[in-house]
């Protein structure tokens, strides 16, 4: 299940967490963000890996102090740390190798 988190949850979700997390950075009218978030719900479902979304005109500052100039845009963070940053629409295939990395 892909959890939406706001910028009071951030770093408990994802800077303190221990093991990978993907952060989904998207606005509810990017067309390629809503077909990556099927993508997104799918992976959560069967990979051992923490997916959570933060939409970005909700949470401007948190955004920007991402340096997220396009959506979609994922981080791929392990133990806290930036392993991945990827921007535009993945299929189901190439998040799960760059996720398996």
């Amino acid at each position: 299940m892909l959890k939406h988190i706001t910028s009071n949850e951030y770093e408990q979700e994802v800077t303190n967490y221990d093991g990978k997390v993907l952060v989904d950075f998207f606005a509810t009218w990017c067309g390629p963000c809503q077909m990556l978030g099927k993508v997104l719900e799918k992976i959560s479902e069967n990979d051992d890996i923490k997916i959570v979304k933060i939409n970005i005109d909700e949470e401007t500052k948190l955004a920007m102090d991402n340096d997220v100039e396009v959506v979609p845009t994922m981080i791929l963070y392990n133990n806290g740390e930036v392993v991945e940053r990827l921007e535009g629409y993945m299929d189901e295939e190439e998040l799960k190798e760059i996720i398996s990395k």
